[in-house]
């Protein structure tokens, strides 16, 4: 595919520098403009994690999702593996449907712990209201303003989870991978599709069932659940991203220099030719549309939904 990057001429061109300092450059920036950002941003709470956005949506329901997506991915990973072997993790696509199974396996831990909390805090509420009418029935004596109070007591599970507890360390691991992996299919998706595919792949590149599905699914996976859940997605945690892309580019380089692969596996990233800085230019300013553009779902989400569905929609993050 491409030529074998062996050997100390190779490492010692010019390009190979360039392209260093793109990887290098943006992870330090990243690095640097995080824990300032980060202070800006309103605390993740714990029932940001597993509450839906709708409210007459049981939170069983956003576990059940969770729980399919988890069990569809790891099969279509574990077809791929079994097909092909470890070698499959040579491919950003993989890296990035990794992180989208690793999501979704903790979403589904962090939902059915919210679950079982929802269920003791539903069942208190219930107790509650029951005593409440037993005392009405058999006293007559309550006021109708203390009824109003004990009856909204009960009514809203939505209102009392904007004072609940922040997110405690895998509720903010969940997020950043969340958030991550968002960006990361968007750059998979739509470098596979709009770059590889029409130009690199176009004559001899057979799409598969399993194929096709990683560079779609993943995103579809994302997306649906984005409609389901509560979570706010700030922009900042773009830095995430940038760690997770310039880690897997860490990854070929290593592997190359100390000769586990010979080939590249999207020709984009090999060194050899004059033009590897601008394509490395490329896809660093690439990261910054595709993760605008989940971004802008989600704002999308946040900014219509109130107004298409007013009563059935429930925004309670920040």
């Amino acid at each position: 595919m491409s030529t074998a990057a062996d050997g100390a001429a190779y490492w010692l061109r010019w390009e190979v520098f360039v392209c260093g300092a793109l990887i290098a450059v943006p992870t330090a920036l990243a690095a640097a403009l995080l824990p300032r950002l980060r202070r800006s941003v309103a605390p993740l709470r714990a029932t940001d994690l597993w509450v839906p956005c709708w409210s007459r949506l049981h939170p069983g329901w956003l576990l059940g999702y969770r729980a399919f997506a988890l069990a569809a991915a790891a099969a279509l990973l574990g077809r791929n593996i079994a097909s092909h072997g470890l070698t499959v993790f040579f491919f950003y696509t993989q890296w990035t449907f990794l992180l989208v199974t690793v999501y979704f396996a903790l979403a589904t831990a962090i939902s059915a712990h919210g679950c079982w909390v929802y269920s003791k805090k539903a069942s208190r509420k219930a107790d509650e209201s029951h005593g409440f009418l037993n005392v009405d029935v058999e006293n007559h004596d309550l006021s109708g303003e203390r009824k109003r109070d004990e009856i909204d007591k009960v009514k809203s599970y939505y209102e009392e989870i904007a004072n609940e507890k922040r997110a405690a360390f895998w509720g903010r691991c969940m997020q950043i991978i969340y958030q991550a992996s968002a960006g990361a299919s968007m750059l998979t998706d739509v470098t596979f599709w709009g770059l590889l595919v029409p130009f690199f792949y176009r004559d001899r590149f057979g799409l598969s069932m399993v194929t096709d599905g990683m560079h779609s699914l993943n995103a579809i996976f994302l997306l649906t659940d984005t409609l389901l859940n509560n979570m706010p997605f700030p922009w900042y945690r773009i830095a995430f991203f940038v760690f997770w892309s310039c880690s897997y580019i860490t990854f070929q380089w290593v592997l190359h220099a100390c000769g586990g692969l010979s080939w590249w596996p999207y020709p984009f990233l090999d060194l050899s030719s004059s033009g590897a800085p601008l394509w490395y230019l490329a896809m660093a300013i690439a990261h910054v549309p595709c993760f605008s553009l989940y971004w802008l779902v989600v704002k999308g989400k946040h900014a219509y939904f109130p107004r298409l569905f007013p009563h059935a929609y429930v925004r309670t993050s920040n």
